[in-house]
């Protein structure tokens, strides 16, 4: 999900570091007159083309966006506004922190009559039959005096019918059965239980090459109702599990072939937007997958039956099947595919919603692209291997940012899965915890380009770091300020989630930077595959997962600080610009 993304925020950034093209300019003949071996150089024929031709650069579709249809006009909001339902429903795949959720359980003790899964919770003589423990419950989850009589009943089971000695649960006792934990009688096997989220982030990474191959092939549009169709088809289907296996498989099918919903959303959603406000709409694209993940948690609260729950956010999602007639092909992709007639119906659809007008001079160009300039390449010129071992720089980089995302991932993720344990309003909190990323991501918009992307960064990685260490010393009884110093956390760390993109692109060259900021990102999921087990080292101690979450923050926001600012520079083109970035070379001259 993540790769398509950065992708095309990659694509977004650099027309913020570099001049706006200007079709206006010709050759200086000065330039001409007195470099002639600069001249005599080139190639005659490319030289006189360029020569005699109006612009110094070609037209493309952003040239068009800023200057003629407009970059963020009625149709890309209307287009915004559409693709945001989908991206809201792509937070749907995360029930499972709600679906397979940790139920307060117990052994079953048959001595005192009980014979099924929801017997009274907290009888009265539960202390003669389960040994103390330092939980909320006050006794063992896993454990149980082993019997002497076994004559004692529902209403009256004295101690004198248990020994001292402790065994293990033979069968439980569920204090709720709102979560598939009791269908399928997973008491005491959380790690199994917690597997449930990580085949999620498996299939949010196998699904990469698929969402990318169908929307490269087909069609942005094609993309996003096949995804969000196998969301909602998959999610139902597993509604009706009959065992955990299944519900498992089709956790890791739905994700596999349904999470490509949130790229293709993004994808949509940016790509016929301006270079200026492509950070804002990236924002409001993760923006609407938080509020995607608060309905989830208010669906959860109001509809208890796991079962059901699926059911009600997942049959809406066929809805999105008529967006294959509502939505507009994505012209970056019928222009790339040479489909040059529903290219130009969709711009010219785009001038009359936007009250703007295309010329026939920048149609023709779009129309007739030049043809693609073929380059023999250097046999000197190393590749992607031998540049990084060669480049001290290069290498230092490689081996940083992909730490700064497992970081990023596995606390952001992490933080949101644990936030059911944090006080018996597990939903409430969820909710919360979910609201608050959305002043964190307009929080990195509006601070990234005025104190730069190393503060950014690495202040919000320490300030997450120290809430999640202080929140794991704060007493339980403090539940307001734990909540508070929580919140902060996520917010912390959202703040990094939108920067992290844009920071990691920019100290990249643009030879290597599809491919490492795709390696960074893919390696980042080892944090996401890693969160959902954290809630079970709270078994050991409470404190042990925001201590990590802390550890990990900490290092990466002293890593940041190893790497040079890239706020003014120019985008580098080449491994010497990337390695020359932090040096007054490296500013945009103004």
């Amino acid at each position: 999900m993540e790769g398509e993304r950065e992708n095309s925020k990659a694509d977004g950034i650099a027309p913020e570091n570099g001049d706006a093209p200007n079709i206006t300019e010709a050759p200086s003949a000065h330039s001409s007159a007195d470099e002639p071996e600069a001249a005599a150089g080139r190639k005659g024929s490319q030289f006189e083309q360029r020569k005699g031709s109006v612009f110094d650069k070609p037209i493309d579709l952003d040239y068009v966006l800023v200057n003629e249809i407009g970059q963020f006009g009625r149709y890309q909001m209307f287009n915004l506004l559409l693709v945001s339902v989908p991206i809201i429903m792509s937070a749907f795949m995360s029930e499972y922190i709600f679906s397979a959720a940790a139920i307060p359980h117990r052994c079953r003790i048959p001595e005192c009559g009980e014979t099924t899964k929801l017997e009274t919770f907290h009888p009265n003589w539960v202390l003669h039959a389960i040994p103390p423990a330092d939980n909320n419950n006050g006794f063992a989850s896993c454990a149980r005096y082993t019997s002497v009589f076994n004559n004692g009943s529902l209403d009256y089971c004295p101690p004198y019918l248990f020994s001292n000695n402790e065994q293990g649960c033979d069968n439980f006792v569920y204090a709720r059965d709102n979560s598939c934990v009791y269908d399928f009688d997973l008491g005491c096997q959380d790690w199994l239980r917690a597997l449930a989220g990580t085949l999620s982030s498996v299939g949010t990474l196998l699904v990469l090459p698929i969402a990318g191959y169908v929307s490269d092939t087909f069609g942005r549009r094609v993309a996003l109702v096949i995804s969000v169709f196998n969301l909602a088809l998959f999610g139902i289907i597993r509604a009706f599990s009959v065992n955990y296996p299944m519900y498992l498989a089709f956790q890791l099918l739905q994700t596999t072939f349904g999470a490509g919903t949130f790229s293709s959303s993004y994808i949509f959603a940016t790509e016929f937007v301006g270079p200026k406000y492509r950070v804002l709409t990236s924002a409001t694209c993760s923006s609407m997958f938080a509020v995607g993940q608060v309905i989830l948690g208010a669906v959860a609260w109001g509809i208890q039956p796991w079962r059901y729950m699926i059911l009600a956010l997942h049959i809406p999602c066929f809805i999105i099947i008529a967006y294959y007639w509502i939505l507009q092909e994505s012209v970056r992709w019928l222009l790339s595919q040479k489909k040059f007639d529903q290219a130009k119906d969709v711009l010219q659809r785009v001038a009359r919603r936007n009250r703007k007008q295309i010329s026939e001079k920048s149609m023709h160009a779009l129309m007739n692209p030049p043809e693609p300039v073929k380059v023999v390449e250097d046999g000197d010129e190393p590749n992607l291997f031998q540049a990084i071992f060669r480049s001290g720089v290069l290498l230092r980089r490689v081996c940083t940012t992909p730490i700064w995302w497992i970081t990023t991932t596995f606390v952001y993720y992490g933080l949101s899965i644990n936030a059911t344990s944090l006080s018996d309003s597990m939903y409430l909190n969820y909710i919360l915890t979910c609201a608050i990323e959305i002043p964190g991501f307009y929080t990195a918009v509006l601070i990234l380009d005025r104190i730069g992307r190393k503060p950014t960064l690495s202040g919000g990685y320490l300030f997450s770091a120290a809430c999640n260490i202080a929140f794991a010393f704060i007493p339980s009884d403090l539940s307001t300020l734990r909540l508070v110093v929580y919140l902060l956390g996520k917010f912390g760390i959202s703040v990094v989630f939108t920067s992290l993109y844009l920071f990691t692109s920019e100290l990249y060259p643009t030879q290597y930077r599809h491919r490492l900021l795709a390696f960074s990102s893919m390696v980042g999921r080892i944090g996401s595959i890693t969160a959902p087990l954290t809630p079970v080292l709270m078994d050991y101690w409470e404190g042990i997962p925001s201590v990590m979450f802390g550890a990990m923050g900490i290092l990466s926001g002293i890593l940041v600080l190893t790497q040079p600012e890239t706020l003014g520079t120019k985008m580098p083109d080449t491994l010497a610009e990337a390695e020359a970035l932090g040096k007054p070379e490296s500013k945009i001259k103004t």
